[in-house]
């Protein structure tokens, strides 16, 4: 038997080595990976001086760029970026002068590459074409350039090429004969040619970085003089049959006559089909073009792609003569994205977008990756949160990302390399207006025929004659392909509707309005209203989280976390490295929260098409925005996981209309249930389910709904819920649950409930909301003082805290409030004995914390920790109390800057927790660690704080421009 496996395991390996000797055979290429002699052209004289036309000094290995292999200059204080900084503070704050000295630079904006270099380069290799290639068409392809490829074979110039999206395909026949070549390729990844802006994610720092080389495939490939230009699928789902436009190009000095073939198998799928084969006669005159359309019909076990069964075809084109056969395989999938009124529709069945954006995250290569395999593995786990959509933010993946999309099952957004605000700007006649619509038909030619590219949007929130010019974008898109939708650009709230997109992706209808109270029963109803075609909402979330320092040690490949580093030591100047992961895990706690609700919001709103996070992984640049739940390698920080994270992102998701979460016990809790589909099929005989649980996971109550079939909507009603509270006799969290019976779907919400108590100040304790002298005379005698300080506080005055944490982050925002991202809370302390908490500020906190003051204790002891720690921004490090604890004199004190104290009677969680404290104080677990002088806590309320922020920079991002997206054409 082990014989037999054997003898079967090599009949396999024979077979797969005589087939891919076949291909080698049928499509000969000489691969040219390796290693490249290489020079720098610094003064950018290689062309006059004809370097091609000599050896390079150098050597580098490609695919690859200059700093993969330390080509380019040490970061300095000088390096000329290529990516705007709006805080300048870094290069002026005292505290910062160590991270600005030679030897220790660390640049806070973003990830530090290895070298930097923004320039020409050069590259060259010599190769030997076999005498068999005579009479063959050779094509010399790079399968990713950055930025402008010049090309030469010997001293011959062949060509020049600018794509950021596509690969550099340069024909040598002509300039290639037998023997030995020189193959040179100049390369300049200089942005001012054709300026797409230097914030664009195809080419600024803030993400992948300008770097300069070549990566992916570089090959010279053989075809037959009579070759396909262009095969391009467009499916008939309603009619059971793919239109097939083909395009063949004839080289040769002799006319073609044959026919041209072509039939279509599945090949990822548990059921297969394939198509009979159609023949028709084709003739291609010399040197000129021809094509030709054929309808490729399917029969009654035609499979369609969607998200949850992305089944594939590969189309086998073949072009025979007598003389002549050759062919190519296409990957397609069999379906229709379209647009009924509001909503997207995915094969006819409506389909909610539930997206993150991708900005070109790679802090190994600071590149795209060039493989399946690693595009399979970051879109799986795009897809195990929940989500079905990509927008690809002003750049366009490799090849291998829509394949893997394809076989994954998601819907993506690639867009037009550009950014064009930030310098540069659309509908003026620069020359980003051309170069837009070239890279668009650069990219719907190379990738317009995988099923995920379903959507295009021409970039990323623009200036200029921008309706004027987005509108003829969209016109010229719609009457050229029908396979996907089209919008303008990618933008905020502010910027204009360009009135003939097909549907939007914009922003303000998004966020939550969580000012003055916490719910979850309000949605974007009415805010959509106007709007008469889908909208996708625009980078919602951006919630940031401290950052995670384990991540630092991941970063062994060109880049360098330098930003993390000097965030690192700066918090431990401060005296709270030990609290930095405590930080992180508080924080991402509350960042759960604030997405789980915003994006609950959207799918219970009826009629909203989508949503694109900001998003599910970090964002390395723009000051170092950690707004994801993954970090840049899109790995997880430990504080969610994707099961998680799903309960309330996902195809179908229970929902709860809340009108409160905090509660009296004589009150009832009442609750009305929803639920979002967006499924393959309506949700037929369905019943929901409900449980509400105590923290003991005892079950309090139970119920469950008739059963119903829910069709693909938001927001479809369910049912009501009503739980009375008067069994409650204690403070408790409890926990309703709402699942769809036989399914895995579920998700749940926790409230509170607080009994009757009495805050009259106990006489045990002196209560006051200045430190007075009696006060002190209490503290001196050995007695003890809660000093409620809301409203009071100086050191500390100029931090705004929300219950929502940073947005984006600080340094982008110029210090924008708020300035917290959530608050540490020694949740174990019997100072919360009677009120029930976790160690991150929970829903419950909402109005304790929602614009209390903090205290800034940087004179505080190195050692000194507060019973609740709002975390400050990262850029800042303040020691940051609300409330804190401590013995002084003989006596014992609590001091509070939220407003906590018996007049606080219509704030049922901030009298429940005056009541925790008091109970605390009066027990004998009250016990300061801490020593302090009285001098010190009143500092708190006489003295500014020493280190104050300042940007030292007039400019700011354009979101806080006056009328800066306007249509600004001067």
């Amino acid at each position: 038997m082990k014989k037999y496996s054997y003898f079967c395991l090599f009949f396999a390996i024979i077979v797969f080595l005589s087939s891919f000797k076949d291909k080698t055979k049928k499509d000969e290429e000489i691969r040219l990976e390796g290693n490249w002699h290489f020079e720098i052209d610094r003064q950018d004289e290689g062309i006059s001086q004809k370097w091609y036309n000599r050896n390079l000094s150098d050597n580098i290995h490609l695919p690859g760029s200059m700093a993969e292999f330390l080509k380019g200059d040490e970061i300095t204080l000088k390096t000329k970026w290529t990516g705007s900084i709006y805080d300048s503070s870094f290069y002026f704050r005292p505290s910062l002068k160590k991270y600005r000295e030679p030897g220790n630079i660390h640049i806070p904006f973003w990830l530090t590459p290895a070298r930097h270099y923004v320039g020409a380069a050069w590259y060259q290799k010599e190769v030997t074409i076999p005498e068999n290639w005579k009479g063959k068409r050779i094509v010399l392809h790079l399968e990713r350039a950055h930025i402008e490829t010049r090309v030469w074979v010997n001293d011959k110039e062949v060509g020049m090429q600018n794509s950021l999206v596509a690969p550099h395909d340069y024909d040598l026949t002509a300039y290639l004969a037998p023997g030995k070549q020189r193959i040179t390729i100049r390369i300049d990844n200089r942005i001012n040619k054709i300026n797409v802006g230097p914030d664009s994610h195809s080419v600024t720092d803030h993400t992948q970085g300008n770097w300069n080389g070549i990566i992916g495939a570089i090959a010279l490939q053989t075809f037959e003089p009579v070759f396909f230009d262009d095969v391009q699928v467009y499916p008939d789902l309603k009619n059971r049959k793919a239109i097939v436009k083909i395009s063949v190009e004839n080289s040769s000095l002799k006319n073609f006559k044959g026919n041209v073939s072509i039939s279509a198998k599945s090949f990822n799928s548990n059921n297969s089909d394939q198509t009979k084969e159609v023949v028709a006669n084709f003739s291609v005159s010399k040197k000129s073009k021809n094509s030709i359309t054929l309808e490729l019909p399917f029969g009654a076990g035609m499979l369609s792609w969607d998200e949850f069964n992305p089944a594939l075809y590969n189309l086998n084109v073949k072009l025979v003569s007598k003389e002549i056969k050759t062919e190519k395989t296409v990957s397609f999938g069999m379906r229709e994205f379209k647009i009924q009124g509001n909503h997207f529709m995915i094969n006819g069945i409506p389909v909610v977008l539930r997206g993150t954006v991708h900005n070109c995250e790679f802090p190994l290569t600071g590149y795209p990756a060039t493989t399946v395999e690693a595009w399979e593995t970051i879109l799986q786990k795009i897809k195990s949160y929940g989500l079905n959509h990509v927008r690809f933010h002003s750049w366009c993946p490799p090849e291998e990302a829509f394949i893997a999309a394809d076989k994954v099952g998601l819907y993506l957004q690639p867009e037009g390399p550009s950014w064009p605000n930030h310098g540069v700007k659309v509908g003026l006649g620069q020359a980003v207006d051309q170069f837009i619509y070239y890279e668009t038909q650069r990219m719907a030619k190379q990738y317009g025929n995988y099923a995920s590219f379903t959507m295009l949007s021409a970039g990323n929130e623009p200036a200029g004659n921008q309706v004027k010019y987005l509108n003829e974008f969209v016109d010229f898109w719609k009457a050229k392909d029908s396979r996907r939708v089209y919008t303008g650009m990618s933008v905020g709230g502010s910027w204009p509707v360009i009135p003939n997109a097909e549907y939007l992706v914009r922003g303000g209808v998004r966020g939550l309005k969580w000012d003055k109270t916490l719910e979850t029963e309000s949605d974007f109803s009415a805010e959509i209203q106007k709007f008469k075609v889908p909208f996708v909402a625009h980078e919602i979330g951006q919630y940031c989280v401290f950052p995670n320092f384990d991540e630092i040690q991941k970063y062994t490949g060109v880049y360098r976390a330098k930003n993390f580093e000097m965030f690192r030591q700066d918090l431990a100047d401060h005296h709270m490295s030990d609290q930095a992961k405590d930080f992180l895990n508080a924080s991402g706690k509350l960042q759960v929260l604030c997405y789980k609700n915003e994006i609950e919001k959207i799918l219970r709103t009826p009629d909203y098409g989508g949503f694109q996070m900001l998003g599910l992984q970090d964002f390395p640049g723009q000051g170092t925005a950690l707004v994801g739940m993954l970090d840049a390698f899109f790995q997880e920080k430990g504080y969610v996981t994707a099961k998680e994270f799903s309960r309330f992102c996902n195809s179908t998701v229970p929902l709860a209309k809340i009108a409160k979460f905090v509660y009296h016990n004589n009150e009832s809790f009442n609750a009305t249930i929803a639920l979002f589909h967006s499924g393959a099929t309506p949700l037929k005989n369905a019943v929901i389910s409900w449980t509400i649980k105590n923290e003991k996971a005892e079950q309090l109550a139970s119920g469950s709904f008739d059963a119903k079939t829910y069709e693909n909507a938001n927001g479809l009603n369910v049912g009501n819920v009503s739980f009375p509270l008067n069994q409650i006799k204690e403070a408790s969290k409890l926990n309703l649950e709402v699942k769809v019976n036989g399914t895995t779907f579920a998700n749940d919400w926790d409230f509170w409930v607080y009994p009757e108590v009495s805050i009259k100040v106990e006489p045990s304790i002196y209560y006051t909301t200045v430190l007075d002298d009696k006060a002190k005379e209490v503290l001196k005698n050995g007695g003890k003082v809660f000093l409620n300080a809301s409203g009071k506080v100086v050191k500390g005055k100029e931090v705004v805290m929300n219950f929502l944490p940073v947005f984006w982050n600080t340094s982008w925002f110029k210090m924008r409030p708020p300035h917290v991202t959530g608050m540490l809370i020694q949740d174990k302390s019997a100072a919360f004995k009677n009120f029930p908490t976790s160690y991150y500020s929970d829903l419950q906190w909402w109005d304790i914390q929602n614009r209390a003051q903090v205290m800034n204790l940087e004179d505080f002891p190195a050692d000194f920790r507060p019973l609740i720690q709002p975390i400050d921004t990262w850029f800042m490090n303040r020691r940051l109390a609300l409330v804190f604890e401590a013995k002084v004199s003989k006596g014992k004190i609590i001091v509070s800057s939220a407003d906590l104290g018996p007049e606080v009677q219509n704030k049922l969680a901030s009298k429940q927790l005056f009541y925790s404290l008091q109970n605390y104080m009066n027990s004998d677990a009250f016990n300061p660690k801490n020593q302090l002088s009285v001098e010190l806590i009143e500092d708190i309320f006489k003295s500014p704080s020493k280190e104050v922020f300042n940007t030292y920079t007039k400019d700011s991002p354009d979101e806080l421009k006056p009328n800066s997206n306007q249509n600004k054409v001067n």
